[in-house]
């Protein structure tokens, strides 16, 4: 059976589906029934995710969408129901159906009531998220964006640790729902000129310069797409909901909380749509991405507790893939959608493993720790291993990702662009600094904790399950990184060089007007290469009437 045709569509069923029927569980059932189904439909999640990279045409990724799924919904206004991946977004879709199970094996001890509410949740929270990866129509990507919005809240709200988790989910709510109101009103603009929803359309049309001649209003809407964005990522200083979101929510919401989502939709829609508005603005987003590194490397050291920590350490890494992304060049963009996988990793074992000190000893005060190396010795080799990726110990996966990032920003043809790097590369110099400190803190010195409070137990079994295949990623994409960038450098090629990379479409000049008469790409039959993977006609147009666009500085590595 040839799944290539309805695959994406099964991945968003399958949590949807599992959340449905866990719905219906009884709550008497018991906490373990629910845990147990929700590992089950997260497994099979995995596993239909894993036939992305499978059966991805790598020769085939530069510019076009594969395993696409494009059919009318909505007749007017005009809705598709459109879905596909490329290089940017098929391993984001591999990597949240493999973080989910962790998600649910780090809840199975620590949520011990509600249980059917907060799995259900937990699913709904994976649907939303697989949606932002998988939609290539705008108005469908909002549906998905809005979803991902109220199962985290409520995590947050009824699942938080303290009497502040309904504070924490109110400031989380506004800071995203304000921003995700205006992104509407500029979609909905977008529409009113283009007469479509569709993301490859708007890509086209926008390489031409025929979205608007109203240049006032595409640099507001383009505003209003990255403020939406930024808020989500989130980028300096637009950070103010993140600790406490992240004091409160447990760790299989924290896991998915920061970075992902945000990032992704800059470099999908952001820089798709609004691509010369996004490098006009880029040496803006370069400044704060440095300076963000920093700032969050400065206030994780001043920490006691962890859980804060974790948050402003959050804040560091995912300024330091707002540096790269910015810099347009291959090497930066590249090294940004690789950091993205990392950071979302590396950031999920911390929080794994700083739940578990929370369930044996019910505090994130480091204060409170201190000389427990000798009573837990795999989890003091599970946090070693978690520092050393985090800091960029070469041969783990986070150095590969940096170091493609500050090669990219040295690269860079922006004003200034060596002064932000060096400022970048001390962020990365605190970042070891915490983290090691932390270490030393929590394991070593003086025994912290009066010696009849220590738990003599190391992690059992399932702990073991749910940190080894992190680790184990962690070596295995610091070693094996050409198999991972095969995918992502045909994004980062393409996005480097995407102003001018299209211009052979066949597509009216700009107006004031809507784009309803035009024969669009969504319109007619999709479009496939020898391999059955969705083109996108713009680019394949391109390739077909003129010579090969100039290769970005940044690509020469």
């Amino acid at each position: 059976m040839n799944l290539d045709h309805s695959i994406l569509t099964l991945i968003l069923l399958a949590p949807l589906v599992g959340a449905g029927v866990l719905a219906l569980i009884p709550e008497r059932a018991g906490n373990k029934i629910h845990a147990i189904g929700a590992l089950i439909v997260t497994l099979v999640t995995l596993g239909l995710t894993l036939h992305l990279p499978w059966h991805f045409n790598y020769a085939a990724a530069r510019g076009s969408f594969q395993f696409d799924q494009n059919c009318p919904w909505i007749a007017s206004p005009a809705i598709r129901y459109h879905l596909g991946v490329d290089g940017l977004s098929m391993w984001l879709v591999v990597l949240a159906g493999f973080l989910a199970p962790i998600g649910v094996l780090a809840s199975w001890n620590a949520v011990k009531e509600r249980t059917k509410l907060f799995y259900t949740l937990f699913l709904l929270q994976q649907v939303a998220m697989l949606g932002i990866f998988l939609a290539l129509d705008l108005f469908l990507y909002y549906g998905f964006w809005e979803l991902s919005l109220v199962p985290m809240t409520l995590l947050i709200a009824t699942f938080g640790r303290t009497e502040n988790r309904r504070k924490a989910a109110i400031k989380f709510f506004l800071y995203a729902f304000i921003p995700s109101a205006i992104l509407l009103v500029a979609m909905l603009w977008l529409y009113a000129r283009t007469g479509t929803f569709d993301l490859p359309t708007l890509q086209a049309l926008a390489a031409q310069h025929a979205i608007s001649t109203n240049h006032t209003a595409l640099w507001l809407c383009s505003l209003a797409f990255l403020a939406a964005f930024a808020v989500k990522v989130p980028i300096f200083p637009l950070h103010g909901w993140l600790s406490d979101a992240v004091q409160e929510a447990p760790t299989a919401a924290v896991m998915v909380l920061a970075g992902k989502l945000g990032l992704y939709s800059i470099l999908r829609f952001s820089f798709g749509i609004f691509p010369e508005q996004s490098r006009h603005i880029a040496p803006w987003l370069i400044a704060l991405g440095a300076i963000g590194i920093a700032y969050g490397a400065l206030l994780a050291l001043i920490q006691t507790d962890l859980k804060k920590l974790a948050a402003f350490s959050t804040l560091s890494h995912v300024s330091f893939i707002v540096l790269g992304i910015f810099t347009f060049t291959t090497m930066g963009i590249d090294g940004g959608v690789y950091q993205i996988l990392n950071e979302s990793l590396v950031g999920a074992a911390l929080f794994v493993l700083l739940g578990l000190l929370y369930e044996r000893y019910g505090t994130y005060d480091i204060r409170d720790y201190g000389g427990l190396a000798t009573k837990h010795p795999w989890m003091v080799t599970m946090f070693v291993i978690t520092t050393l990726a985090a800091v960029g110990l070469p041969m783990l996966n986070g150095f590969v990702g940096e170091f493609l990032i500050l090669s990219g920003a040295m690269q860079s043809v922006f004003s200034y662009h060596i002064f932000w790097t060096v400022v970048g590369t001390t962020g990365v110099i605190f970042g070891a600094a915490y983290m090691l400190w932390m270490i030393q803190r929590i394991f070593y010195g003086k025994l912290g904790l009066r010696s009849e409070e220590v738990k003599g137990w190391d992690l059992c079994a399932r702990e073991h399950v749910e940190l080894w295949p992190l680790a184990i990623l962690f070596l295995v994409m610091g070693l094996a990184s050409p198999v991972w960038m095969q995918a992502i450098d045909s994004y980062g090629a393409a996005a480097a060089n995407r102003p001018v990379a299209v211009e052979a479409v066949n597509i009216e000049p700009a107006s004031s007007e809507p784009h309803n008469n035009l024969t669009l790409p969504c319109a007619q039959k999709t479009p496939c290469n020898q391999a059955g993977a969705f083109v996108d006609p713009s680019l394949a147009a391109a390739a077909v009437n003129k010579p090969a666009p100039p290769v970005n500085k940044g690509a020469q590595y």
